[in-house]
């Protein structure tokens, strides 16, 4: 009885956990593309999973698309280095916050339901400023 209930508890820990939440997934990847993930460095495959705090990375030729669950949609430049930093979203009240980080490169964006969730819900940082998302597309560069 003990050992089932413990079982129980473990599993459902295991499933509530946020952290283990996939946010969205590559949807096309040109060229040198992959995801930083910790220390792993995993090549950008159509459907890889996106997971909070992985880093996009793209070389010279590279390119890649992303849908996250909200709809929205990012397409990233060549040369670029952009942290998906913080990544919240309930489905039912179909809300929550969106932050990311572009530390180099191009990012554009079609912004999904976190973004018409609330003022400043989807925001963008860069070295130099940060932005808050309110419209529906926009286009970040930043070069070193």
């Amino acid at each position: 009885m003990v050992r089932s209930s413990l079982f129980l508890i473990s599993l459902a820990a295991l499933i509530s956990s946020p952290a283990a939440a996939e946010i969205g997934r590559i949807k096309s990847s040109v060229g040198s593309a992959s995801i930083e993930r910790g220390s792993n460095h995993i090549p950008a495959a159509i459907g890889q999973e996106l997971m909070p705090g992985d880093w996009l990375v793209t070389g010279k030729d590279g390119r890649m698309s992303l849908t996250f669950v909200d709809n929205t949609r990012f397409a990233v430049g060549p040369n670029s280095r952009i942290a998906l930093s913080k990544f919240e979203y309930d489905k039912t009240k179909q809300n929550g916050s969106f932050v990311t980080k572009v530390e180099r490169g191009s990012l554009a964006v079609v912004s999904g339901r976190i973004a018409k969730s609330g003022r400043d819900a989807m925001q963008v940082s860069t070295p130099e400023s940060l932005l808050g998302v309110r419209g529906t597309r926009f286009i970040v560069e930043v070069r070193p």
